[in-house]
């Protein structure tokens, strides 16, 4: 512990009294982020909440500013309150709540900066565990920083708003080597905030891969974002409770099933198909990454197996691998099996009266609701097997498309997983209101690419849900998404980009804040790992906008176009520094929605001009818009300019 924040605790006696971290055992609980090591909020007032017995006085007490007390009756529930101001930075403290019995200890106690950090895989990407991020071992080897805490809030659901929350490691830790399972981010964040402000810094890591915006958002701010009235409206129904939900569920799907029922294509599934409904697809693979990009709904799929005269009347083994999400199969069109999992291989036995000596038809009408959708596993899962000989059935494979899901209405969300509307929200952020935090650092927004005309309002409402709750407008910074998948010169139609520029529409909400990661990504891995970089342009954006440092933490902005003589011509708020020297990443486009890459030079450093010999009259302006763009635009810090489209 540096010995700027050591101090000589009078409860220190206490704590080695109660042994240590006394929770579990004392007659007064406290919630289970509330421990030893913990990090207060300097300068601010925390609520200690938490049960003893029936009518019992329960006093809590600090030993800051020459020792502090609060003193609250349990009511008839047992359930207490009690409120402490914190000092400024310092420490070690020895908190003490008792009921004049068995006292709860929290010891070894600071008093600082606390950040929490909250989103999906990307914010919850440990320093060490997955794929490694850059330079892993030596963050590891140089992370015993006694003055950093870290909590990590353990995956959890609830319908209804919870007063604890369950964690990690037993709760608050000193940073140190065997800690490293935390998110890259939250840590290498809390580092440059140590070093820069010369305090205690803690971070709770609250985090959940894959997950949706609106399960991370409260019931009370779903207004005026449309798409979510029947999960909505199936919590209010069942009184928030897991039976009526699930019973509520059940009866949607049902309904949802009932609209599949006329859905199909007619022919004959004991013959080979062919003409202008059928095509051909690779097999295995998901279909998402081949000719169906994006694709749910439902798809025939065939393919002939020729078999020799010795097999002809014999029973027959049909393997598939997985099959993403339900199949229905046949042999020379007879129904020889059927399943409904993603993720288990398929394995269906034909009876020998129809195996056939020479071509064989297999067909499957394939269901997919969500994911890549198709037959996935390897070449070598897909066989026939008969008198112990194995004939492969990789290759390419006739298909149709019977029904398209965007035509009908959304797959009712599962209310049993962790994309469900408010679950997370209320399991793993709801009970740290009570715990002052300096702001909320977040990295989300993969799992809702594709919706991003819904994920505007909801975003902005999410950040309006979590500071009403707190009952404060605290900073909330987060980050725009970095570049994934195939690299494309142009594509106005990007769904990635359209997410971002929805992420970059909650910059008009107060005391917000964007990083720019768009620049980190990487085709192949959408967890890039340069976590260092992110944190650095969070840690810039606290410095700057919470901290009054003086430091740059954006690139300028597009503030006003101009179209005229077949040119478009772009004013900055601020100096460019383009990579290299060269101006790349543009797009233009006309008024009847033609697009076409644009040569880009600089007319003076805040002012850029595009053309393009394919767009004659060009009316729009989009910058590195596509999922992985090329554009080379920074400011004079090196900071990258956000994506942008000037019809956005």
């Amino acid at each position: 512990m540096p010995e700027k924040f050591r101090n000589i605790p009078a409860l220190m006696v206490l704590a080695a009294l109660a042994g240590g971290t006394a929770v579990a055992s004392a007659a007064v609980t406290l919630p289970h982020f509330y421990t030893d090591n913990m990090v207060v909020q300097r300068n601010s007032v925390i609520t200690i909440p938490g049960t003893a017995a029936p009518g019992v006085e329960v006093t809590a007490s600090a030993d800051w500013n020459g020792g502090v007390s609060s003193s609250a009756k349990a009511d008839a529930d047992g359930r207490f309150a009690l409120k402490l101001p914190t000092p400024d930075a310092g420490g070690p403290y020895t908190i003490v709540v008792t009921d004049g019995d068995a006292p709860a200890v929290l010891s070894n106690v600071l008093s600082g900066e606390v950040w929490l950090c909250s989103g999906q895989s990307n914010m919850e990407f440990p320093v060490k565990g997955w794929t490694q991020i850059m330079n892993a071992d030596e963050v590891v080897a140089t992370s015993n920083h006694p003055e950093i805490r870290l909590l990590q809030i353990k995956k959890n659901t609830s319908y209804k708003p919870l007063d604890d929350a369950e964690v990690n490691m037993g709760g608050w830790v000193e940073a140190n080597p065997a800690a490293m399972d935390f998110s890259a981010i939250a840590y290498l964040f809390a580092l440059q905030m140590t070093d820069e402000l010369g305090v205690p810094v803690g971070v709770v890591d609250a985090t959940w891969g894959g997950t949706p915006a609106e399960a991370w958002t409260p019931y009370e701010y779903f207004d005026g974002v449309a798409g979510f009235e029947d999960e909505l409206g199936s919590l209010k129904r069942s009184n928030f409770s897991k039976e009526g939900l699930v019973e509520d569920y059940n009866r949607r799907v049902a309904e949802w099933n009932r609209g599949l029922e006329g859905i199909d294509v007619a022919f004959d599934r004991g013959v080979m198909q062919s003409g202008e409904r059928w095509g051909e697809m690779p097999v295995p693979g998901e279909w998402e990454n081949s000719v169906l990009n994006g694709f749910d709904g439902i798809v025939w799929v065939q393919r002939e197996v020729e078999l020799p005269a010795s097999a002809a009347g014999k029973p027959l083994l049909f393997h598939s691998g997985p099959i993403d999400n339900e199949d229905i199969t046949y042999f020379n069109g007879v129904q020889v099996g059927d399943g409904s999992s993603w993720s288990d291989p398929r394995a269906y036995d034909v009876p020998g009266r129809l195996v056939k000596e020479g071509k064989n038809v297999i067909s499957i009408r394939i269901t997919d609701f969500d994911g890549g959708g198709g037959i996935c596993g390897s070449a070598d899962d897909l066989y026939v097997e008969v008198d112990g000989k194995r004939y492969p059935l990789a290759g390419n494979w006739n298909y149709t498309v019977a029904g398209d899901f965007r035509t009908m209405p959304p797959y009712p969300t599962s209310v049993q997983g962790s994309g469900f509307p408010t679950v997370l929200y209320n399991a793993m952020i709801a009970p740290l209101n009570v715990m002052p935090v300096k702001g909320v650092l977040w990295y989300q927004g993969c799992a809702n690419v594709g919706r991003a005309e819904q994920y505007a309002p909801l975003f902005r409402q999410l950040i309006n849900g979590w500071r009403a709750k707190r009952g404060e407008d605290i900073p909330f910074y987060f980050v725009q998404l970095a570049g994934w998948l195939r690299p494309q010169l142009v594509q106005p139609d990007s769904e990635w980009a359209a997410l971002r520029d929805s992420q970059a529409k909650a910059l008009s909400l107060p005391n917000t804040g964007m990083a720019v990661a768009i620049d980190l990504g990487h085709p192949a891995d959408i967890h890039p790992v340069d976590k260092q970089e992110v944190a650095r342009r969070l840690g810039l954006l606290a410095l700057n906008r919470t901290y009054g440092k003086e430091c740059v933490d954006a690139a300028p902005v597009c503030v006003a176009s101009e179209s005229a003589n077949g040119k478009m011509v772009l004013r900055f708020d601020g100096k460019l520094a383009p990579k290299a020297g060269i101006v790349t990443g543009f797009i233009i486009g006309d008024k009847d929605g033609n697009f076409a890459s644009a040569t880009a030079r600089m007319l003076a450093d805040d002012t850029v001009e595009l053309s393009s010999p394919l767009i004659a009259a060009p009316v729009v302006a989009r910058y590195n818009w596509a999922d992985y763009p090329f554009g080379s635009l920074t400011g004079e810090t090196g900071l990258p300019v956000a994506p942008f489209a000037t019809d956005k």
